[in-house]
């Protein structure tokens, strides 16, 4: 579902998929091929929320910002697992966040990393690029290696492959 909110609207790319039980809401910009799942809710009301081309926001997940504060800005090519919440941050391009991590205030996460499922980013936590980080608070443990970039790289058009199946039924 679309929904306004105090006359801010979404604003949707080409070719944007969003589940019928997913929510967009409010002060939202979604790039090209972005694809939004099942039970998935974008809450732009208290501030804006930026997503960029080619990006999947899967079942369950919830972004966020903060209140008046920090937006919520995520990059091009940006995998966000089942049941994340990302809250009043920044992802940069082509980044994986995993299943049931969390993403809090004004955390940056650096293009090319790899969120490992069920860590927790503090607030204002900066992760380098290229980084995988596991744990709760989350921890650098090393360089993604390259066939974790790989994947990183091809779970988007999976989705959009994905998305373009709903979108035909």
């Amino acid at each position: 579902m679309i929904k306004y909110f105090e006359n801010k609207q979404p604003h949707l790319g080409e070719n944007v998929y969003i589940s019928e039980t997913a929510m967009v809401i409010g002060d939202i910009t979604l790039g090209d091929e972005v694809n939004i799942w099942f039970g998935a809710v974008l809450r732009g009301d208290m501030h804006y929320i930026k997503i960029g081309n080619r990006t999947n926001i899967q079942d369950n997940s919830v972004v966020h910002v903060t209140t008046g504060v920090s937006p919520t800005n995520i990059g091009n090519g940006v995998t966000v697992g089942h049941g994340a919440i990302i809250h009043g941050c920044t992802i940069e391009d082509d980044c994986l966040i995993g299943m049931g991590a969390i993403l809090m205030d004004d955390a940056v996460i650096g293009s090319g990393s790899l969120i490992g499922a069920g860590a927790l980013i503090p607030p204002n936590m900066k992760i380098p690029k290229n980084s995988l980080v596991v744990g709760s608070p989350g921890k650098v443990i090393r360089q993604i290696k390259e066939v974790e970039r790989e994947m990183i790289l091809e779970r988007p058009q999976e989705y959009i492959d994905l998305a373009s199946i709903y979108l035909n039924e």
